[in-house]
Order: structure tokens, then C-alpha cells, then sequence
């Protein structure tokens, strides 16, 4: 193969590579967008360190990646050519590209796809949406945006909550109790109505109505109404009090926010619509914020933003905002 030949080859892989990971950010990532992708990557090494470059530069999110995001088309799937076992293809270097690519596959940059566990998950809201479920005649779910739950084929008695927020109901007449298992922890509740919130390593149970019992790293604590508590890999945390009307503000279409650092409000407004709010004014994100939002015009945010705590905007292809 001539150099020229090869550059070009070259090239159409960094193209490629780059219109894959933008279809996985894009918010309408399916698990069999996930398979081609995987597809893909293990055509070669070389496709596996052009798609681990295309994530790097997601990571970075220097001029090259901005370059990656201005890079638009669906990528087109290109079945493999007869070619040596991977084994022997990969060396060492190579091997090195594939787990990164791999790493990325299960737990993605930024947050900016959806993990392999939440692809593969009985039940999954897609940003934005919100889904109410009947699973019992005694257990009901409401689902936020991004969230992700695993219920047993044997029923409802079980819930793994992979990722996200969702409210649980259990009447009075429940026969046995529910339990929800987020991160290593288990909630367990009787009659009663408590919400799950799932972020990172960290997970927030909040009880609304009746109690709920908590159980992590061999310690367990009672959660009352109008009550909440956090668990992480430090350990319980002690339970305190909440408004229920801000709780339970994202059921009736609302974000309400009391004196919160930029930061999380940038980190919440991301649960909500596609594509990625990037802050880049490390002083501008300690600002606190008040408000309260409707998420039908979750946009309106970043206007509101930029008027009060003095940010600007810039747009890039894919709902890519920057903030600084």
C-alpha cells in the first residue's frame, strides 16, 4: 500500500471513528447502535485506536475535539474483510487501545452515552422522557429522565435501580416488601412512597410517605416522611429533613432550584435534553442559583443564565453548548 493509499485509509477511519462516538452522544443511542459500534472497532487495531482517539478527544475537548464535533453524518455500518484473527493483529500497543475502548464502552466520558449495563436494562427513559410503570397490583414506578431499572422475570420484589431517579409507590395492601438495590445499598419498604436518585457512586434515598429502611456496608437506618438520606463509597450518611413540594418538583414538569452552585444546576439540566452543557469558567460554577423551571423549555435555562450570572454562550453541532 503506497503512503498516500495509506493516509487516505487512514483518514476514513478518524472520520468514522469520530461519526460513531457522535451517534452515541447524540441522545438516540440504541443498544444495537452500541453492537454496530462494537462491530466496528474490532474490525482492526487500527479501527480500535482511531475510535479510542475519537474518545480521547471528547475527553480533552480542546481544538481537536471541537473539530470532532462539527464532524456531522450517521456512520455507515461496513461489514468485516477476511483478515487475520485479532489475536494476531493485536500486539501489545494494541491491546492497550482495545481495553481503553472497551473501558469506554461500559463506563463513557462525560457521561455523553449510555453505559452498556443501562443499554442492556429491562426498563430505560431516554433524556427527557419520563415513563410511569404498573408492576404489581401494589407497586407502581415513575421513571425520570435517564434512568435505567432491571426488574426480575419473578416479579416486582426486587428493583435494581443501574442509573437515574425514579419514585416508587407501595400500597398499603402490599403482601411482601419491595426492595430497590442502588450501588451496593438496599432500600426496603412496606407501605410507603420514597424516591431513588442515582448519581455517579452516590445515591440519595428520599421517603415521602410512610418509612423506608436503608441498608449499606453492614449498617442500616429508618428514613421517616418528609426525610432523606445519602450513601456513597464514605459510607450512610445521617438522614435529614427535605421540602417534599421540591422533591417531587420533576413529577409535575418542573426544576426547581434553592441556592445551587451553577455547577449542579449545569449538571442537572444535562439530565434533560440532548447533547452536553460543557462549563468551562471554573469561578463562574461556584455562583448559587435560585428558580424554578419548566423542563418542556429546559432551554430557557441557559438565556436565564446568561442574563444572571453574567455567562456566555457558544453553540456547537450536537447540542454541544460551552459556558464560560
Amino acid at each position: 500500500m503506497s503512503a498516500v493509499d495509506r493516509n487516505h485509509r487512514e483518514a476514513m477511519l478518524r472520520r468514522d471513528a469520530r461519526r460513531w462516538v457522535a451517534q452515541l452522544v447524540s441522545g438516540e443511542a440504541r443498544a444495537t447502535d452500541l453492537d454496530a459500534a462494537e462491530r466496528w472497532r474490532n474490525q482492526s487495531s487500527a479501527h480500535e485506536a482511531a475510535f479510542a482517539e475519537a474518545i480521547n478527544l471528547w475527553q480533552d475537548f480542546g481544538p481537536a475535539g471541537r473539530v470532532l464535533l462539527e464532524k456531522e453524518g450517521p456512520p455507515i455500518w461496513h461489514p468485516a474483510r477476511p483478515q487475520m484473527s485479532r489475536r494476531a493483529v493485536l500486539g501489545g500497543a494494541g491491546a492497550l487501545v482495545a481495553a481503553s475502548a472497551a473501558y469506554a464502552m461500559v463506563d463513557p466520558p462525560f457521561a455523553l452515552w449510555p453505559s452498556l449495563a443501562e443499554l442492556r436494562a429491562d426498563y430505560r427513559t431516554k433524556t427527557g422522557e419520563q415513563r410511569r410503570l404498573i408492576l404489581k397490583d401494589d407497586v407502581s414506578v415513575e421513571m425520570n429522565t435517564q434512568t435505567s431499572l432491571v426488574v426480575p422475570a419473578t416479579g416486582a420484589d426486587e428493583i435494581t435501580l443501574i442509573a437515574g431517579e425514579a419514585s416508587f409507590v407501595v400500597a398499603h395492601r402490599s403482601a411482601r416488601p419491595l426492595a430497590v438495590v442502588a450501588e451496593s445499598g438496599r432500600t426496603i419498604a412496606n407501605e410507603a412512597r420514597f424516591d431513588i436518585r442515582k448519581s455517579g457512586a452516590a445515591v440519595c434515598v428520599t421517603c415521602l410517605e410512610g418509612e423506608v429502611r436503608v441498608e449499606f456496608a453492614a449498617r442500616a437506618a429508618i428514613v421517616g416522611a418528609n426525610r432523606a438520606l445519602r450513601y456513597d463509597r464514605s459510607g450512610l450518611g445521617e438522614t435529614v429533613s427535605v421540602n417534599p413540594a421540591d422533591v417531587s418538583a420533576w413529577r409535575q414538569g418542573v426544576l426547581i432550584f434553592r441556592y445551587a452552585p451553577l455547577n449542579d444546576v449545569v449538571a442537572e439540566i444535562n439530565r434533560y435534553r440532548p447533547g452536553r452543557i460543557i462549563l468551562l469558567n471554573t469561578a463562574l460554577g461556584s455562583k448559587l442559583i435560585n428558580g424554578r423551571f419548566q423542563i418542556a423549555r429546559i432551554d430557557e435555562i441557559l438565556v436565564w443564565i446568561e442574563q444572571v450570572a453574567g455567562a456566555k454562550s457558544r453553540e456547537l453541532p450536537g447540542g454541544i453548548v460551552l459556558l464560560t
